[in-house]
């Protein structure tokens, strides 16, 4: 399997730019390379930032984010790229956009820790509606686009674009291990940005419960993931009964999409 340095896109305009392409699945095919790619807030891109994702062949932007983080950070959508807008949320559940004081008022306004928070949001990514609607229209959009590459983002790339990537390589054929693994790569490419929050947080008198609570927001994480897929099994009973009943996906779209995005065995 590709290292990690394979994966990263050099942008440095922005974090967690990375591929999809080149993981197995159970069936003996490749993810194909530069077709589709997850990354983080566009919003901070260069001019050479821009230029190295046209080089790429990037021609969909897909934001997962909502209307007021796009307000706030609209992305720099690259020339001749097509720009979608899809909100998973209709407000940013997963806490990312939001400055350390922002969170801190919103942690102690409801009177819960940043953990359950994310365990609530990845229940909700699974369970709601407009949830449901924004990755139905992703799906048709990596069914109607060939050759080309799709990119596709939250603020963060860790959670609504996380699960996105989550949805697509299973709906590939893509092992367990490797899915959970690319989720959790995230964690290890962003591991500056991370440390660099949290001594900030810290220099600000952060401590305690409440800096737990700001790493948790800011990191992904097994119980979040499991809760997700726990969800799954009791509302489809396994991710095929997901991305059929609650994503839309015949089992042509999916063959399609095997047929678009992978190689020949």
């Amino acid at each position: 399997m590709q290292t990690t340095n394979q994966r990263l896109l050099d942008i440095s305009g922005g974090i967690n730019f990375r591929e999809l392409g080149g993981y197995p699945t159970v069936d003996g095919r490749t993810v194909k390379w530069q077709r589709a790619i997850r990354t983080a807030s566009l919003a901070r891109l260069t001019d050479d930032d821009q230029q190295t994702l046209i080089n790429y062949g990037v021609k969909v932007d897909v934001n997962f984010r909502s209307n007021t983080e796009i307000t706030k950070e609209p992305d720099r959508v690259p020339t001749g790229v097509r720009y979608q807008h899809l909100p998973v949320f209709e407000e940013d559940q997963t806490d990312n956009s939001k400055t350390q004081a922002e969170i801190q008022a919103e942690l102690k306004e409801k009177a819960e820790n940043g953990f359950q928070h994310m365990l609530d949001t990845y229940h909700d990514m699974i369970t709601t509606e407009k949830s449901h609607e924004a990755y139905q229209q992703f799906f048709q959009t990596l069914l109607t686009t060939e050759n080309d590459v799709v990119l596709f983002h939250c603020t963060a790339g860790k959670d609504r674009t996380g699960m996105g990537a989550v949805f697509f390589l299973n709906a590939l054929g893509v092992a367990q291990p490797t899915i959970r693994q690319d989720y959790l790569l995230t964690n290890q490419v962003a591991a500056g940005l991370l440390h660099r929050r949290l001594e900030s947080a810290k220099a600000e008198g952060v401590s305690g419960q409440l800096l737990d609570s700001i790493k948790a927001l800011w990191r992904v994480s097994d119980a979040y993931y499991e809760n997700a897929m726990t969800a799954i099994r009791d509302d489809y009973g396994d991710m095929h009964g997901f991305l059929t009943k609650a994503l839309d996906l015949s089992d042509q779209d999916i063959t399609d999409l095997q047929t678009l995005y992978l190689t020949k065995a």
